[in-house]
């Protein structure tokens, strides 16, 4: 797999056993390093955020995300970028813009893999 093709998680329910369910063989940790690392970045996170907050049917276009930081255009699409090839999000080419939404569930499916239960009688 080439840095350029990441792999698409969370496309199904039998992808993601949670962190405390068995220890990560070395495939599925190096795949999901790959995930944490796009949003391990804090322009990276506050784009997905953006993007995510639009909801389940929402999308956002380029030229709404760009103004909310101090970076150039070309820098906000190659973070963008980023966040597609983890397969965070996906996009469309509208005439000029390009519009972004998370795709369903890939966070979901994080959330999931990061929850730990807690045993009985204990409380966080």
């Amino acid at each position: 797999m080439s840095k350029q093709e990441l792999e698409v998680l969370g496309q199904d329910a039998t992808c993601c056993p949670g962190l405390a369910a068995a220890p990560l063989d070395e495939d599925r940790a190096a795949d999901l390093a790959k995930v944490f690392k796009a949003l391990g970045d804090p322009v990276r996170l506050r784009l997905m955020s953006m993007i995510a907050s639009r909801g389940r049917s929402g999308e956002v276009c380029v030229c709404e995300l760009t103004p909310a930081f101090d970076l150039s255009q070309p820098t906000i699409s190659h973070h963008l970028k980023l966040l597609r090839q983890a397969g965070l999000i996906d996009c469309e080419r509208r005439g000029t813009w390009v519009y972004y939404w998370a795709l369903p569930g890939v966070l979901d499916n994080l959330a999931t893999f990061l929850s730990v239960p807690h045993p009985a009688g204990v409380t966080a």
